[in-house]
């Protein structure tokens, strides 16, 4: 792994400089850090609150109403497990020098949809149109 490099605090990828230089490559890896990071603090959170909340409730909906919120808790950390496997995906993107551009079409992927979701891995046309593709195929 080579040397972090160098970042302002208020650094922005910007339109005007090489695509997925190395700046932005260390501002998207970082971004993606403490994504992870934060998910997996949030995991921890609920599995210490799991473990200390078993108790033992005589009233039948509120037993209920709790196992509820457990599960659905519990189903809110499966789609989190989901997304660390794709943040893992694009930290090996970038990596591999692949990140920023489109799986499909091999174009580079907006900064914008970078930002606003950085494990994108294909452009907004591409993504579109495999979701109407998807929408298709349902619908048969």
């Amino acid at each position: 792994m080579k040397a972090e490099s160098f970042l302002p605090d208020d650094y922005r990828p910007a339109e005007d400089e090489p695509f997925m230089n190395e700046k932005q490559l260390e501002y998207f890896r970082r971004k993606l850090i403490m994504w992870k990071h934060e998910i997996l603090e949030d995991s921890r959170d609920t599995i210490e609150a799991l473990q200390e909340g078993t108790r033992n409730i005589p009233d039948v909906t509120d037993r209920a109403s709790e196992e509820t919120d457990r599960a659905l808790e519990l189903r809110t950390r499966d789609r989190q497990r989901k997304l660390v496997a794709k943040i893992d995906s694009a930290l090996r993107r970038i990596d591999d020098g692949e990140y920023g551009y489109c799986e499909v079409t091999g174009e580079p992927i907006s900064l914008k949809r970078l930002d606003a979701r950085p494990i994108a891995t294909m452009s907004l046309e591409a993504q579109e149109r495999h979701e109407r593709r998807e929408k298709v195929h349902r619908d048969d």
